[in-house]
This record gives C-alpha cells, structure tokens and sequence, in this order.
C-alpha cells in the first residue's frame, strides 16, 4: 500500500482561490492522502468557502481559527493532527499537478532515512492563472544531497514545492513559532541533518499575488520580518561546522544587510552588522552601509557615492 500523505492546506483571505487548490489535491493520481484545511482567521469569505468544501468532501477535515496566530503556528497546530509518513505544507492559493504527490512519494521510497525532504521546479502563475515564469530555468541544475552550505548561502527553493518526511518536523518540533515566516529557519534545521533531493520537474504553480503574505515581506513597515532572518542567521552561526559554511553565511548577512539598508531597516542593519563584528568578517563595504545608517544616510546618497568611488578606482 502507498504510504499516507497529510496535505496541510493553510488559508488566510484566499476565498477566490480555495475551490481550484483544494480541488487539484482531490485530483491527484495518488490514492492514500488526508487532507486538512487550516484558516487563520480570513477576513474575507474564506471560512464558509471551507465550510461548503468540508460538507461537499466529509473526510477533509478543517480548522478554523477565530483569531489570527500567525503562519508558524496555524501550520503546527494542523501538524499536530497529520498522521502521513510525508507532508506537504501548501497554500490555499496555489495549485499541484496532477501527478505531483505520486512522483515526489516514488523519489522519497527509492531513497534512505536519511533524506528528509523533496523539492522540486515550480511554475509562477499570477491572480488570474496565467504563467509568469518558471522559479528557475530548465537548465539550472539545483543541489542535491548536502545542501547546508548552499541553503546558507542563497534563496532556491520554492516552499510549495517540498514533500517533507514528518519525522523531521516531530524532531524539530515543527516550525518555530516565534518567527514571522518559517521557510528559512527549516531549511536551516533541517538541512544540517537531513539530505534534500531535487526532482527536476514542474509540480506546483505558485500564485504571486500582490498582496500577499510573501510579497508584503519586501515592502516597508515590514522590520520584523527582518529580525526573523537575524535570529535564523544567528541559529545557523551556532550550527555551523566549519569555515566555507561561515564564509556562505557571511554572503548571506551581507545581502541581507544591504536589503535591509535599502528598506532603511536601520536598527536591523546594525544587527547585521554586530554579527558580521562577531564572525570577524566585517569589509569595507559593510562599512560603508554601517557609517551611512549611523548618520541616517538616505539609500540613493550611498549608490552614488559608492558608484563614484568605484569610477574613480577604475579610471586612475
């Protein structure tokens, strides 16, 4: 028999989009799945839109939450309930494949324990579900195997994608609820004991929405999405094993700096930077954003400054 697969379906304000997510996993080509809906506290129709699915389909079951508690634990509490040998975390506003449960079971089975999660390609789609592009080209070749370094280093991974082994949340203990977001900090934990496999084919559209939870994470007013990723840089330094992984987070700080001094997140910059300061990988480029956020330099006074002086260099 196919081993049980808990899809955890988590809704915040996606009544447009709900019927067509739910209805691509009951579509699926795989015969031993549960399926449960969890929805923080939608202030829009969400909540009779599952109402009406759950009555339509008596073995989903729901959660429905009548105050918001955040990404991190809606999903833990559902987590709670799953029973699958695999989980698959997917938003109310995305779709699967047809096939994607079944493929994404066949790589997990033909591998060891010590595989902890399957990712895969993904198709953005926008409101309206058309193709915006693929997250990466058909002829990049992502990491397989030991991915630590590579998850420290750069974002390539599209969350939607993964089919993870629940034995890695039951010892991690599901995502950190102190967080404002979770992909990062599970990559991070879970990528330091467990191999990742890339399965090069398209098996989730990813809708990108505007106004969604991902997109508001790069807009200003958003400092405290920063701090997560400060406090997730701090748990991988504590992980980390050896120099080329520190150097790896070294890249990953000093992009996450100059993000942050761009959104003039200026108390996060500092942050940054004491770590930078710790690791003692502190250049003069880190430098340069921290003296300009001592002195509330506005971000386009710096590329200018930091153009000329590159020009003068160049042409002396």
């Amino acid at each position: 028999m196919n081993p049980l697969v808990t899809v955890i379906c988590l809704c915040y304000n996606h009544e447009k989009f709900i019927d067509e997510a739910v209805n691509s996993i009951l579509a699926q080509d795989y015969d031993n799945m549960e399926i449960i809906i969890a929805d923080d506290c939608s202030q829009d129709n969400s909540q009779a839109v599952i109402k009406r699915i759950a009555a339509q389909h008596p073995f989903i079951r729901t959660i429905l939450n009548n105050k918001n508690v955040g990404n991190c634990k809606a999903f833990n509490n559902a987590l709670a309930q799953a029973n699958g040998k695999y989980v698959i975390d997917f938003a109310a506003d995305d779709v699967l494949v047809k096939n994607r449960i079944s493929k994404q079971v066949e790589a997990f089975e033909q591998m060891g324990e010590e595989y902890g999660v399957v990712y895969t390609n993904v198709l953005d789609i926008d409101e309206y579900g058309k193709p915006i592009g693929l997250h990466q080209k058909e002829n990049v070749e992502l990491p397989s195997g030991d991915i630590y370094i590579n998850i420290l280093e750069k974002y390539f991974i599209s969350p939607p994608s993964m089919m993870i082994r629940k034995a890695i949340f039951d010892e991690l203990g599901g995502y950190d609820e102190s967080l404002a977001y979770e992909d990062f900090d599970f990559w991070v934990r879970s990528s330091r004991k467990y191999k990742y496999y890339y399965l090069k084919e398209v098996l989730c559209h990813k809708r990108i929405l505007r106004n969604s939870h991902s997109a508001q994470f790069h807009r200003k007013g958003k400092a405290y999405v920063v701090d997560t990723t400060i406090k997730v840089c701090r748990k991988a330094l504590w992980l980390n094993q050896s120099e080329g992984e520190n150097m790896a987070l070294v890249k990953r700080i000093r992009y996450e700096m100059m993000h942050a001094f761009r959104m003039e997140y200026f108390e996060q910059v500092k942050n940054f930077y004491t770590l930078l300061e710790e690791m003692g990988k502190v250049d003069g480029l880190s430098k340069l954003i921290k003296k300009a956020t001592d002195w509330k330099v506005k971000v386009y006074w710096l590329y200018s400054y930091y153009i000329k002086v590159r020009y003068s260099h160049q042409h002396s």
